[in-house]
């Protein structure tokens, strides 16, 4: 076998190993999602653990982090899947660690990870306050048409725009954040994941109005990260999604007033 041979031969193999963790990731996480979807977070909990009676407990929080773990690693993955087929062959091409693929994507990973305590806290906050239903959806219509228009509005903001060039560029993100070796490939990582929590967060939060365990909002909104990063036309359906969102949003607060 030639050199070229054996370099074409071990970038097939890094790229199927590639492809089956992050396959093995994603049908995990969704396979946690549907056997959750429809369930309060208590009917979850009298699965897995005695039912919440007064303060959190460690126990608790955790579930609930776990929850929302394992709905931005399904959600989110899969759009990222391309960024980080690329790194796997850019990587192998420039012979760094053999590693450094499972280290970039371990750094998204964290990213994302971070954003799930904030969610959770934030879910843990609404249920202190009653403002949460048994299906982990808000009560309030005022905060529901908020979050709306908020998520609307953002679709347009230069912060949004500037986050989604880089999640749909993944040659252009190599090219100008390429960093070498195992820690440069964790910081990598971290920075393609602060881009795709910076073009999401908001969406994320839709969440809270729709129900966080609803699956008809998590495939929904998985979706529409999908089309908007990968599509050629991607921009422009998200600045039409922001416009509906906000028309939505504001419906939402008109109908207080009848």
């Amino acid at each position: 076998m030639t050199l070229g041979s054996i370099a074409q031969a071990a970038l097939r193999r890094d790229r199927a190993v590639a492809v089956a963790t992050l396959v093995a990731a994603i049908s995990i996480t969704w396979a946690y999602l549907l056997v959750g979807a429809g369930m309060s977070m208590h009917e979850m909990e009298g699965m897995l653990m005695p039912m919440r009676i007064g303060p959190v407990t460690p126990t608790y929080a955790a579930a609930v982090l776990a929850m929302w773990a394992a709905m931005m690693i399904a959600m989110m993955l899969p759009s990222a899947a391309p960024m980080i087929l690329l790194y796997t062959t850019i990587s192998r091409r420039r012979k760094t660690a053999p590693v450094g693929t499972g280290v970039f994507a371990l750094g998204y990973v964290v990213i994302w990870m971070a954003f799930s305590i904030a969610a959770a806290t934030l879910q843990i906050s609404f249920e202190n306050d009653a403002l949460l239903s048994p299906t982990m959806r808000v009560t309030g219509v005022t905060f529901a048409g908020v979050v709306l228009i908020a998520a609307g509005l953002y679709q347009w903001t230069p912060l949004k725009q500037a986050c989604l060039r880089r999640c749909r560029s993944p040659l252009d993100f190599i090219m100008t954040e390429w960093r070498e070796g195992v820690l440069g490939a964790f910081r990598m990582g971290l920075r393609h994941g602060a881009y795709c929590v910076g073009c999401c967060w908001l969406l994320m939060l839709l969440l809270f109005v729709g129900g966080a365990m609803n699956l008809a909002w998590i495939v929904g909104l998985a979706a529409f990260v999908l089309i908007e990063k990968i599509s050629p036309g991607g921009h422009w359906i998200g600045r039409a999604a922001g416009g509906a969102l906000i028309a939505w949003g504001g419906a939402t607060l008109v109908s207080m007033q009848s």
